[in-house]
């Protein structure tokens, strides 16, 4: 080869690397699709139909990432759109994607540089085309993992359904998509990822303030289901729903692509979106805060401040001394709640107004004025320390890896965990519990709290043989929760008055069964979580 040819060899090689590397930011018409490139230097190039606002095509480092049957889209396509597309210049260059429907517009955008698609979803009425998500169909062979729980909700290669179309057996073991979830207070990124150079494509949301069910809801955040890996960023659904959906702008949200680790929330700039006319958008101008400080937390709970409206909802974890400031909050007047962990304890009303830093305290008003005789638990709005209250969010209450759900439970010698941390019609009605007294205590009341009711059950008790009461009917929650992974509701609590003379000195029997009117097969039999147990006078 002659010098000629190894100098234009080279220059071709160069020119390669170069294309490869240092990518040109902007966008092309093709086909009927929009092609943008991000100009980042792990290219990322994508590909959305002009018609329908699909994302058919995302090309990271080169490597074809799409699943090409589906679309990666809100809810399950938006079947058609006005699609729209152009470039902004402000403290960086931007492209910005609008997908416009008669209640909706789905924003894209990619910012010069960066390897993510920021995206953001305003909408005036919940969609008719089902739940408001955003879902990311990817490939498995690319991406065949799921962070950060791993293979609970890997349903690839499933022998069997268990319920539904939504938990199965894979491996002896049961999944289910439902089992990724994290509590949004916990949220920080959830991603798919694979590949010896391994690729990571993650969710980011930086806040849920137009989403629904508060800081402790839970939602289907990965599913590797076979033909495609799923990543999804839930919005608004129907899952153990608790409150109505909020309309308005869900986001910005990030799917961030990284060869560099898990992205986390820390890193998520958003800053500059108020650059791009977004719909529905609030700058950090025309909002306010809240700081107090809230008492009465027990020590070892986690004391957390939730405030809430129509059209919007935020949080915070208060610090050791009780502490607190609020996220950025749209004006506005707002509920104002105090949880020890996940129990509520207190509640009032604050306004917020643009600019400005309202202080609000809030204290408990929950009473601990009281002689307890025994106490199962702790009011923390959860089935913690219950006996397979450690697998329920990772595995179906059927799953033989489950300790089994019988049991009687004796005050004082039993361990928590040989409590169940749920009553099924079906499967373990009625629980026991066994207790002695040095005497008889006259009237005394025992607290059932609870933390999720499923077809209506709620708690029927029994004392030395006397029956108390039927209590009312739970508020309904129309869809699956504890065999889906979630043990949150409404948290209801039930009082039963016990007459004196019923409590004897000596040995004492309760049963606590499930009530309903409704039936059902095993573990999907009427059903409800405890929370804590007590007698006391």
């Amino acid at each position: 080869m002659g010098p000629n040819s190894v100098f234009r060899l080279a220059i071709f090689t160069i020119s390669c690397y170069v294309s490869g590397a240092l990518a040109a930011f902007g966008y092309t018409s093709s086909g009927g699709n929009y092609i943008v490139d991000a100009g980042s230097s792990n290219p990322l190039v994508f590909s959305v139909s002009q018609s329908s606002c699909d994302i058919n095509s995302i090309k990271f480092r080169g490597t074809e990432l799409q699943y090409g049957s589906q679309g990666s889209h809100i809810g399950s396509g938006l079947g058609t759109a006005t699609v729209s597309i152009n470039q902004i210049s402000g403290s960086s260059k931007y492209i910005k994607i609008s997908c416009v429907t008669s209640t909706l517009t789905h924003y894209m955008i990619v910012r010069e540089g960066d390897s993510i698609i920021y995206m953001a979803t305003y909408i005036t009425a919940q969609p008719s085309i089902g739940e408001l998500r955003f879902i990311a169909r990817l490939l498995p062979d690319k991406l065949p993992n799921e962070y950060p729980y791993g293979s609970v909700s890997n349903t690839n290669g499933a022998s069997s359904a268990v319920e539904g179309s939504d938990v199965y057996l894979v491996n002896g073991q049961t999944r289910s998509k439902f089992y990724s979830s994290t509590r949004f207070i916990d949220e920080d990124s959830h991603c798919v990822y694979g590949g010896s150079d391994v690729i990571n494509v993650c969710i980011i949301t930086p806040q849920q303030e137009s989403s629904s069910g508060g800081p402790f809801f839970r939602d289907i955040d990965s599913n590797n289901a076979g033909a495609s890996t799923n990543l999804y960023n839930y919005m608004n659904s129907g899952h153990a729903q608790t409150e109505a959906y909020r309309t308005g702008l869900h986001g910005p949200y990030l799917m961030q692509f990284s060869r560099s680790g898990v992205p986390n929330l820390k890193g998520a700039d958003v800053s500059w979106v108020g650059e791009l006319g977004l719909t529905g958008y609030v700058a950090a101008s025309g909002r306010g805060t809240v700081s107090g400080t809230a008492s009465g937390v027990p020590s070892g709970m986690q004391g957390v401040v939730h405030w809430y409206n129509s059209a919007a909802q935020y949080w915070a974890k208060t610090s050791s001394n009780g502490a607190f400031t609020s996220p950025l909050m749209k004006p506005g007047t707002y509920t104002m709640v105090l949880y020890q962990t996940e129990f509520k304890i207190a509640s009032t009303s604050v306004s917020v107004s643009a600019g400005r830093t309202t202080t609000a305290n809030i204290a408990s008003t929950y009473s601990s004025t009281r002689k307890s005789l025994f106490k199962i638990g702790e009011y923390d709005g959860q089935p913690t320390g219950f006996r397979n209250a450690d697998k329920i969010q990772r595995m179906h209450p059927s799953d033989t890896r489950m300790s089994s759900w019988s049991s009687t439970y004796t005050v004082g010698s039993s361990a928590l965990s040989d409590f169940p941390m749920a009553v099924f019609q079906s499967v373990n009605s009625p629980v026991t519990i066994k207790f002695t007294l040095a005497s008889a205590p006259g009237a005394a009341t025992l607290r059932i709290a609870t933390t999720l009711a499923f077809a209506g059950s709620r708690p029927q008790t029994t004392v030395n043989g006397w029956a108390g009461a039927a209590p009312s009917a739970p508020s309904k929650i129309d869809s699956r929760g504890v065999t889906r992974g979630t043990y949150r509701g409404y948290g209801e609590v039930y009082d039963l008055s016990i007459p004196a003379g019923k409590l004897v000195a000596g040995s004492n029997t309760i049963t606590i069964s499930s009530l309903s009117g409704s039936s059902g097969d095993t573990f999907l039999s009427p059903s409800f979580i405890f929370d804590c147990v007590e007698l006391f006078t």
